[in-house]
């Protein structure tokens, strides 16, 4: 049994090197490749060359720059004008060629137009980036309500663990074992497992490691501790999306919905009585929950995620808009239309407040998946942990799956008990 255990973590190790390494090479690569795409843009055959010297506006230029240096620039107030001579708008306070006057037009909403060769780089004005530091600044929606999510879940458990204790094996340990997980499905769900925790505490100090941890342990530290998380959160989000395709083709089949888990759910599972257990194949409708959670909000996630690391390669938002306003889902939870017509930008922040709000509900329901399978119940980490758990646990929780594992041939006969002396 150890030497099993050890090769599953030399196994799972070299494929998260592997992993981590194809995914660092395919974003250098991209990064290499636009760097090279921006090296090659040339200047038009018919351009001045000026290279060398300084760069001098044309001679008939009109401009209200001070001709001597240090002196105070005129205002010009441009019409209209109030009766007492003031601007009516003080943005055009300064004349056409001010700074003042220009962000003010493009605040406008008026348009201009760039010789830029990234149109990225055209947009100078970007107000919806105030609403979306209003959203994860410090005492933001995302700080609170987040952190009000996990609280929550916390609380509860350590609630449930004081009223109802370990769910312990009622029949008591048999001695006997039988085989839960194949090497293949618990290698799947340690990738998986691994990779989501320093997703989720790499991803948790992004968003509160500034205003609560850097206090603590100093600027230097955070520094090198948020850098280091940043790399492992952009290159094991690879081995993440990896385990969440292998775990969905190993257990679909054996997540559909089906009426006996109505039954299930309608006794509790069990969780709440000790003693009653109701039946259920090899999972039971609280694991189906957590299967297809993760696997939709995982996938989920993992859009938004290389949206985010191959900025304004890979936008989302401006399509799904599009398809929730025309199910009339948009306008039904919005209350108008949701925004079709998207900046890259726009782009970029709706998938990072998305990306947020997705992993808080994801690390919400694993943190409960998380003690059930370790000290919430008795039994349940042998799943997982060796592949092999106890009979009467199995028969216990899911009889069914048992019954089925039996009729073919891979349950030996039940062992006859040890009569007590």
């Amino acid at each position: 049994m150890p030497q099993r255990r050890a090769r599953i973590v030399a196994i799972m190790a070299l494929v998260l090197s592997l992993t981590v390494a194809a995914g660092t090479l395919l974003q250098t690569s991209l990064v290499v490749g636009e760097a090279w795409g921006q090296s090659s843009v040339r200047p038009p055959a018919n351009a001045v060359d000026n290279a060398g010297g300084s760069v001098r506006p044309p001679a008939d230029a009109v401009t209200n720059a001070p001709m001597v240096p240090g002196a105070e620039r005129p205002l010009e107030i441009l019409p209209p004008t109030t009766p007492g001579g003031l601007p009516a708008d003080p943005l055009s306070i300064q004349g056409p060629n001010s700074s003042a006057t220009i962000w003010g037009k493009v605040r406008d909403g008026q348009t201009f137009t760039t010789s830029l060769p990234d149109p990225n780089s055209a947009f100078l004005v970007q107000d919806g980036g105030i609403g979306w530091l209003d959203w994860r600044t410090k005492g933001g929606p995302l700080q609170v309500y987040g952190g009000y999510g996990l609280l929550a879940m916390i609380g509860l458990l350590i609630l449930f663990y004081l009223l109802r204790g370990k769910i312990r094996i009622d029949s008591g340990p048999s001695g006997q074992t039988i085989i839960r997980f194949k090497t293949i499905e618990r290698f799947a769900h340690w990738m998986l497992a691994v990779s989501f925790i320093v997703l989720a505490l790499s991803g948790l100090n992004l968003l509160y490691g500034k205003d609560y941890i850097m206090p603590l342990i100093g600027k230097e530290a955070f520094a090198t501790v948020t850098m280091a998380g940043k790399w492992l959160h952009n290159n094991l989000a690879w081995a993440f999306m990896l385990s969440i395709v292998m775990v969905f083709l190993l257990w679909v089949r054996h997540n559909i919905p089906s009426t006996l888990d109505l039954k299930w759910m309608a006794k509790g599972g069990g969780l709440f009585v000790k003693g009653v257990h109701p039946p259920a194949k090899k999972f039971n409708a609280g694991q189906k929950l957590i299967f297809w959670s993760v696997v939709v909000l995982g996938g989920s996630i993992s859009l938004s995620g290389i949206s985010l690391l191959f900025p304004y390669e890979a936008p989302m938002f401006a399509k799904t808009f599009e398809v929730l306003n025309d199910t009339g889902i948009g306008p039904l939870v919005y209350g108008q239309p949701l925004p079709t017509t998207l900046t890259p930008i726009e782009e970029m922040m709706y998938a990072q407040l998305w990306h947020t709000i997705v992993a808080f509900a994801m690390i919400v329901i694993v943190i409960a998946h998380i003690y059930i399978g370790s000290v919430g119940m008795e039994g349940a980490f042998d799943a997982m942990g060796s592949g092999e758990v106890d009979r009467n646990w199995a028969e216990e929780h899911h009889g069914l799956w048992v019954a089925e594992e039996a009729e073919r041939g891979r349950v030996p006969p039940k062992a006859a008990a040890t009569p007590a002396e």
